[in-house]
């Protein structure tokens, strides 16, 4: 996967010595959110790197045709949130041991006629929780809510960060057996038996956030975790991260420090180097908390 690494010289023709501006996208449906173009720009400008990062929109149903569009273009690489990853892995003729275990993938390299995938969000996860947060994973015990597209990247790392009793719990137990036919290594269990533990770590990968409701979770679990984590995140708490909280768990973390995680390990895989996350994450947290000041001036406003 290292396809993409920088070298000192560009092309033919090029400037001796100047790299060539380089491209990359983040493609989903909707992106118009995402703070990929800015985290990625900040590594870049760790480096001196020279390269554009942008969003591309893609409406259900057209992925490949923008991939395509994008790659015909110059792009050299793509992230991909959802609801494609499904539809990356697919369009992937390569695929690395992460993504083939998860069956999805959010970063693509572009390597002549060959398109190469990986799945970063789960070490992106495990980096964070481990790094910034310090909790060592070994030997825990984890609840993993949800078992749709966002859970699928993280159970791999997880289980290999060596936790000792992985479960996923979701509404549909149907659904959660049907991950485990594509990704082994974990107990799957209905959400009305999530008081089995106790659980040293809940993890949200559910889109409840979305819906700002609360997850039919007994209070006694969120209150015996060292930390609950939420895949999701924002400028306030997501409701799961309220809801923990208000039971009396003892640490809570939005999915932030897991987004700049796994973009950090898309960096590496492009570019050849691992940036530092801290003033990024730091950045980012500082830019949210902005948003969520103007919004509340906003609406108080007569």
């Amino acid at each position: 996967m290292g396809a993409g690494a920088y070298t000192p010289d560009g092309p033919p023709g090029s400037l001796p010595g100047i790299a060539p501006v380089r491209r990359f996208a983040v493609i989903g449906h909707p992106v118009s959110h995402s703070r990929s173009p800015f985290i990625h720009e900040a590594f870049a400008a760790q480096f001196g790197h020279r390269l554009r990062y942008g969003r591309l929109h893609a409406a259900p149903g057209s992925f490949r045709d923008v991939l395509s569009a994008f790659r015909a273009g110059g792009g050299a690489g793509a992230n991909v949130t959802q609801p494609f990853k499904v539809e990356a892995f697919e369009a992937c003729d390569r695929k690395s041991a992460r993504a083939q275990a998860a069956g999805a993938v959010n970063t693509l390299v572009f390597n002549g006629d060959t398109i190469e995938g990986d799945n970063t969000d789960g070490i992106g996860l495990v980096n964070d929780i481990e790094g910034r947060l310090g909790l060592k994973l070994a030997g825990l015990s984890v609840l993993v809510l949800g078992a749709g597209g966002a859970c699928r990247g993280v159970l791999g790392p997880l289980r290999e960060a060596g936790c000792a009793r992985l479960v996923v719990a979701n509404r549909s137990p149907a659904r959660a057996a049907d991950l485990k036919a594509d990704v082994c290594g974990f107990e799957e269990v209905a959400a009305r038996f999530c008081r089995d533990g106790p659980w040293d770590l809940v993890v949200n990968a559910t889109s409840a956030g979305l819906a700002a409701r609360d997850l039919p979770i007994d209070a006694r679990v969120l209150a015996a975790a060292q930390l609950a984590y939420d895949l999701m995140y924002a400028a306030q708490p997501t409701p799961f991260l309220r809801q923990a909280l208000e039971a009396g768990c003892r640490q809570a973390s939005d999915g932030l420090g897991m987004l700049v995680g796994q973009a950090a390990e898309a960096y590496r895989i492009w570019h050849g180097v691992s940036p530092c996350t801290a003033p990024v994450y730091a950045g980012l947290r500082a830019s949210l908390s902005r948003e969520a000041q103007d919004d509340a001036a906003a609406s108080s406003r007569p």
